[in-house]
């Protein structure tokens, strides 16, 4: 698959695997590292290089692991240390890497360093987390909001500060301008580089640092009641609870200790403006990789997805882990759903985005289920358990619930995610969404997700060299190396496409498979389809 010159990463394909929801072998309705474990005989056969799993630390779950209570040990709920050791043996065996998600802006409330700060205002934690008197008004000591409603800022009548938390109020951040906050984390790091992790996914890395001055943030729009949490959060210009040049010294750090175990960092970075985004990853020395949200949210608009590709590989065209869904936004069949468009039609538009980002230069990520042409499960409204929801009934449809719902492995009760309750009920699969009922037929869609997999690791020239990104005509682009050409036409007509020089053979399309068919001069591209082209 890769050079050995090259890090294990160039080349690979990830798959992430939100272990609340992916197996469950206890009965609990919690899936669980065994469960992960259990199943990599399916995901050896799909293909990928690397499963990230989302948080399995101690957590009192409010939301759902983000909200870690210590960082070295596993939550019972998702099994032991061992079952991680067998996890990683297991998948090491079949050469697989796993890839372990850590939260470092932010701890439980009930993290013991946490505990402590409010036991002992004078004490060595207390600076682990960032306190404030009050503003002048009695009230927050400035206008930052959370992500999940009100002030980022919680009163701690003890001692008559406010601590910040830029999510739950159960979710304090932490103090990044405290050396011992960064010596913390390289133990942590070492912890699970030493148990055979290899690398990390690391949540919210763009928020970790705040303005030392704790300064107000720009309101860019009126506010009034009726707006949900998350339309008053991007009413706010964040330069200064996010995004801070500080930031990138801490991945510096993180990615000299990576080295010597040769592991990947992939940071969440949320930063909406590519320039500011690329600074994470450009000069090899922080970030190996990140992941740029916006493709994980954006709605069917080609003209956008364009802009967004063309954008980002014209500053980093191997920085970025391209990924189309994932746990916190809705799938991207669900996205595609728009003016009439069915949902064979929405798979249409996901695969050709996903065959494209095949040809691009970071490692893309399938999300637990993306290849079974999933969109959003239909959730129990009993059971609605994200905070943004639970939290906030009335803006329920804005909730992270319906793409967290319990991987479908077969046609049995719970879809053969559990023999017990599921912690997230939700409508029953059909046959032909389940893994069993695809992998039975030699047409399903999970087939030619295994293939364009496939094709990726048997053509390192889609991959590797020099890039060049070229917009055509608005709504189609042409990713161009010395040995691969890339075109995606994502508008709803034909387009006629001019072949660089030289006879290429078209290996895989989007709306055929592996086609192996012989090309030069110029390429008819379906609607909504990518091809693929070597040589």
């Amino acid at each position: 698959m890769t050079d050995s010159a090259q890090p294990w990463w160039t080349g690979a394909v990830g798959y992430q695997a939100y272990i609340r929801s992916f197996a469950d072998t206890t009965g609990s309705g919690v899936g669980d590292l065994r469960g992960i474990h259990d199943h990599l005989d399916h995901l050896e056969w799909l293909g990928v290089d690397a499963v990230w799993i989302n948080p399995f630390n101690p957590s009192p779950g409010h939301d759902h692991g983000y909200d870690v209570s210590n960082y070295v040990d596993v939550d019972p709920q998702h099994g032991t240390l061992a079952d991680f050791d067998d996890l990683v043996a297991e998948a090491t065996r079949r050469d697989i890497r796993i890839i372990v998600d850590t939260v470092p802006n932010h701890t439980s409330n009930e993290h013991a360093w946490f505990e402590a700060a409010v036991a002992d205002p004078t004490g060595p934690f207390r600076d682990y987390y960032i306190w404030r008197d009050p503003g002048p008004d009695g009230g927050p000591p400035n206008n930052w909001v959370s992500h999940f409603g009100g002030p980022a800022w919680t009163f701690e009548p003890e001692s008559g500060q406010y601590y910040c938390h830029l999510f739950l109020p159960e979710q304090p951040d932490l103090n990044w301008r405290n050396p011992a906050v960064a010596d913390e984390f390289e133990s942590i790091l070492r912890f699970w580089f030493e148990r055979g992790a290899s690398g990390f996914r690391i949540d919210v890395a763009h928020g970790c640092v705040k303005d030392p001055e704790l300064r107000d943030n720009p309101q860019i729009r009126p506010i009034d009641e009726s707006m949900s949490p998350r339309a008053i959060f991007d009413s706010y210009d964040h330069l200064h609870d996010l995004d801070q040049d500080d930031n990138v010294h801490i991945f510096r750090r993180w990615n000299t200790v990576a080295a010597e175990y040769d592991a990947v960092l992939i940071g969440e970075i949320g930063a909406d403006r590519v320039e500011r985004a690329s600074r994470y990853v450009t000069n090899g020395d922080a970030l190996h990789q990140l992941f740029f949200l916006r493709s994980t949210w954006a709605e069917w608009v080609p003209s956008d997805w364009v802009e967004a590709i063309t954008s980002m590989q014209t500053i980093t065209t191997t920085g970025v882990s391209w990924a189309l869904s994932c746990h916190d936004r809705p799938r991207a069949v669900t996205r595609f759903v728009n003016d009439g468009v069915d949902t064979a039609r929405a798979q249409k538009r996901s695969f050709s985005l996903t065959t494209l980002f095949m040809a691009l230069g970071g490692m893309p990520f399938l999300y637990q289920g993306e290849a079974l042409g999933l969109s959003d499960g239909i959730v129990d409204p009993s059971s609605i358990s994200d905070p943004l929801a639970a939290r906030h009934p009335e803006w329920a449809d804005e909730g992270r619930d319906g793409c967290r719902t319990p991987m479908p492995w077969d046609g049995s009760a719970n879809n053969g995610f559990s023999t017990g309750t599921p912690w997230l009920r939700s409508e029953p699969r059909t046959g032909a969404e389940t893994v069993a009922g695809q992998l039975a037929d030699p047409e399903a869609l999970i087939h030619r997700y295994r293939d364009l997999v496939a094709f990726r690791h048997g053509s390192p020239q889609l991959w590797s060299g020099e890039a060049a990104t070229v917009a055509i005509g608005g709504e189609a682009l042409a990713i161009e190396r010395p040995n691969s050409f890339a075109v995606s036409n994502l508008g709803s007509e034909a387009a006629t496409v001019d072949l660089p020089d030289g006879d290429w053979i078209l290996g895989f399309s989007s709306c055929g498979g592996s086609a192996i068919q012989p090309a030069s001069g110029t390429a008819r591209v379906g609607a909504e389809t990518t091809h693929l082209y070597i040589r």
